[in-house]
């Protein structure tokens, strides 16, 4: 959440920051704000709202200069409002500071800050820290320059509870700026006679591909042509500098409206690179080395935890179905958010997969965390090679997705069951697959981009019955077993982006109590494939029907009969039941698109939500 970006160079910082931080709006954008070095003093810019709002402010006061900080907010502490806004000055008003995160203990600080004199303009835990940083920096004896800057940052964070990303300035020590990480993502971005600190890479792809990914409690100088990364111990530190995959092309939207239609769209693509060099038809399996685990080790697992938030979870319910159906093995879902709180029975043949699109979700990276602390061989499953949860984590599997700008998940949720039908496919060859049974589901694995060109197909009609039932109340979403959780995420798009009531429920859970909603005005979405469960599923539907409630359902195409009884129906390829969650959770991505898109609503930017939670 937030997003970050500070320039050193000899360019214009100005343009700079704002084209980054339209690039980093994703993150947060409940308001905006600049600070620049203009060669006379600290010139800092901040409104309330979206990134236009600021580029509107900087139209009628321009400033200049060749170093700066700016800043887009998803607030914590404080209101959305002008004064809340980042950068923050501290006491003297020659410190500017950007931060993400949350200051634990800052309510101790201010009192112990006030009573030293100090003065508050706003509500936030971030001006408490500008203010502490500055305090310490005009109290220190000798030369006020970057060695003095960096070691006021260290004695201040020394004193810090929670979690930060940062990056600041001071106007007696020109052309320089600090950062620091903790808990939140911060990237060093090397330029030739330039250098960026930034929350996320896509903010500077156009200007420079070589970063470091800064570690926790890492502490960053970065001059024009120079930097240099010290730990929060004052002792030197080890990094390396990676190159950025992706590039700045697949950071924009090209002919879309909106970068959710282009990531739905981009999904054939996407599951397609998550399979590509994994599967063996010679051994009937799939290659999954970045577990770092050999056949015996994987032979020894007892028992699967797999944990993540939101749309991550709902990919984890699914890879419980398939892991438990292919590889007969025992699987349990965690929120990541309760994870470390639960005191849960691990035993010692127990494998733990931590799953995060960004790799950077506090709740995600804290299960890691607890889950190492207690012994247990902890994996990942994410989107970013330079994660946090990618350098922690004991090995794991990258969806190459490419970059997801969108809030809500859409891409990076097939990818994500992709992967897991891998390992599920994986697990079940060294212990009961048999040869013939593991083509089988590489050959159904390799239909997966052709049968969602195939779905996408069917947007137009998507969008019809989007925008026929716009005007519901609310909408309910049924499915059963691996077809469970796709309800789930079916709910939860449609809420994230239209802001209307969605509930996704088991199908055979209707009658204990969630029947009481069913109605004219309410109308539930049956997913409902050629499966095992199907003819419960008709079950489901008839009790709906009997009610006035009116029906949409996701089913297997050739399925005439049903467009007898239902509603509305959308159709997907006929497919095994590992392959269906993928193929019945893009009708939902694009009914869910075209209903917001139709009521007005912000698609990529929904209001309330940012699309890395790197703040418990």
């Amino acid at each position: 959440m937030c997003g970050i970006i500070g320039y050193v160079g000899s360019a214009d910082a100005t343009p700079i920051l704002i084209d980054g931080l339209r690039k980093l709006e994703y993150r947060g954008y409940d308001s905006a704000g600049v600070a620049l070095l203009d060669g006379h003093g600290l010139q800092v810019r901040k409104r309330a709202g979206r990134i236009s709002n600021l580029a509107q402010l900087l139209q009628e006061q321009p400033v200049q200069g060749t170093t700066g900080i700016g800043h887009t907010r998803w607030a914590t502490h404080g209101g959305v409002t002008d004064a809340n806004a980042h950068p923050h000055l501290d006491q003297s008003g020659k410190l500017a500071l950007i931060h993400n995160g949350v200051i634990e203990n800052f309510q101790a600080l201010r009192d112990q800050l006030t009573a030293q004199g100090h003065t508050f303009r706003t509500e936030t835990d971030t001006e408490v820290l500008a203010h502490l940083i500055g305090g310490i920096f005009d109290d220190l004896p000798g030369a006020r320059n970057k060695t003095t800057l960096l070691e006021a940052l260290r004695a201040a964070l020394k004193q810090v509870s929670g979690t930060y990303g940062l990056a600041l300035m001071h106007v007696d020590v020109p052309g320089v700026i600090l950062a620091a990480r903790r808990g939140s993502p911060l990237i060093l971005g090397i330029g030739k006679g330039e250098h960026f600190v930034v929350s996320d890479v896509s903010a500077i792809i156009g200007h420079t591909r070589d970063v470091v990914y800064l570690d926790d409690y890492d502490l960053v100088t970065i001059e024009r042509d120079c930097f240099d990364i010290t730990s929060l111990a004052g002792a030197g530190t080890h990094f390396q500098v990676s190159k950025v995959e992706f590039t700045s092309e697949d950071a924009e939207k090209g002919d879309f409206p909106h970068f959710m239609l282009k990531e739905i769209f981009e999904q054939p693509e996407s599951t397609r690179d998550a399979m590509r060099g994994r599967l063996s038809d010679q051994e009937s399996t799939a290659k999954l080395g970045g577990l770092n685990m050999t056949s015996r080790e994987l032979r020894d697992i007892e028992r699967i935890v797999l944990t993540g938030c939101g749309t991550a979870f709902h990919a984890a319910l699914v890879g419980e179905y398939l892991i438990e159906s292919l590889a007969h093995l025992p699987v349990e879902c965690e929120f990541a958010s309760e994870f470390r709180y639960r005191n849960m029975p691990m035993e010692k043949g127990t494998l733990v997969f931590a799953i995060s699109q960004s790799g950077e979700t506090i709740d995600t990276l804290a299960a890691l965390r607890e889950s190492k602390r207690k012994g247990h061989r902890t994996l990942g499953i994410c989107n970013n090679v330079g994660s946090t949860l990618a350098r922690e984590s004991d090995g794991g599997v990258y969806m190459h997705a490419g970059p997801e700008i969108g809030v809500a998940a859409t891409k990076s949720f097939t990818s994500q069951i992709t992967v897991l039908v891998l390992l599920a496919l994986l697990l079940g060859r060294i212990r009961h697959l048999s040869s013939a049974q593991g083509i089988e589901v590489i050959q159904a694995l390799e239909t997966v981009p052709d049968k969602i060109r195939q779905v996408l197909g069917e947007a137009e009609n998507i969008k019809y019955l989007a925008e026929k039932y716009a005007d519901a109340a609310g909408f309910l979403f049924f499915g059963r077993q691996q077809n469970y959780p796709i309800a789930l995420e079916g709910a939860l798009k449609l809420k994230e982006i239209s802001y209307k009531f969605a509930e996704g429920h088991p199908s055979a859970e209707l009658k204990h109590g969630i029947i009481a909603l069913v109605g004219p005005e309410v109308p539930s979405v049956m997913i409902m494939p050629d499966d095992a469960v199907f003819e419960k599923n008709v079950n489901t539907l008839e009790q709906i029907k009997a009610r006035e409630g009116m029906v949409i359902a996701i089913a297997t195409e050739g399925r005439k009969d049903l467009a007898k009884v239902v509603d509305d129906i959308i159709y997907i390829p006929k497919c095994p039941d590992y392959i269906a969650p993928i193929l019945s959770a893009i009708p939902l991505q694009l009914f869910a698109y075209y209903l917001a898109v139709h009521l007005g609503c912000d698609v990529d930017k929904p209001r309330n939500l940012a699309k890395s939670v790197t703040v418990e």
